[in-house]
């Protein structure tokens, strides 16, 4: 079962985000989205259990709640259609994002290992600090995980390495104030 007019409401084709309608729009359409091999993967596995596992569970819990009678005031119906369109709306972003994917590697760039680029390797220090150097990978948006050390170049730290070399000094602006690392390795 999938998803229809009646189960949204009143849909336009202004309200579809990737239609290039301006109701409701919110990115563009073109808008490229990097991701190394391993992002690209796990983008592409996610798709794929969201269309055939997801959408046959969801299909399965409104059929159990129609089920039940009364849609009015039936909340495990209505539970299974916010589902619906979240199942829904997920499927619609990754496939934005698995179209206008660009596959980045650690080769990229002309001054790969000198040059902090989107796929490299970065080891930075704090300078007001007698911590150790931490090591971030840094990557696109949509694969960030910072528990895994893996920063977006959109963060604040990853804008302002990006383009830096070792041994140089950048200032970061946070919620608690300004903080300076020192780039102490690039791969």
């Amino acid at each position: 079962m999938f998803a229809t007019s009646d189960d949204f409401g009143e849909l336009s084709l202004d309200d579809n985000p990737t239609s290039g309608g301006s109701a409701g729009s919110t990115f563009v359409d073109d808008e490229e989205t990097l991701v190394t091999k391993e992002g690209f993967k796990k983008l592409k596995e996610e798709l794929e259990n969201l269309k055939t596992v997801r959408r046959k569970e969801v299909a399965q819990r409104l059929k159990e709640a129609i089920s039940y009678g009364d849609l009015s005031e039936n909340s495990e119906y209505e539970e299974a259609k916010n589902e619906q369109a979240f199942v829904e709306g997920r499927v619609i972003e990754l496939e934005r994002k698995i179209k206008n994917a660009k596959i980045i590697s650690e080769h990229d760039g002309k001054k790969t290992g000198q040059e902090v680029n989107v796929g490299s390797h970065v080891s930075v220090r704090d300078t007001g600090g007698d911590e150790e150097s931490e090591v971030y990978s840094i990557v696109g948006a949509t694969e960030a995980d910072p528990f895994d050390h893996k920063i977006s170049n959109e963060s604040p730290l990853g804008k302002a390495i990006l383009g830096h070399v070792k041994g140089d000094i950048v200032k970061v602006t946070t919620p608690s104030g300004v903080i300076e690392y020192e780039i102490t390795k690039v791969a």
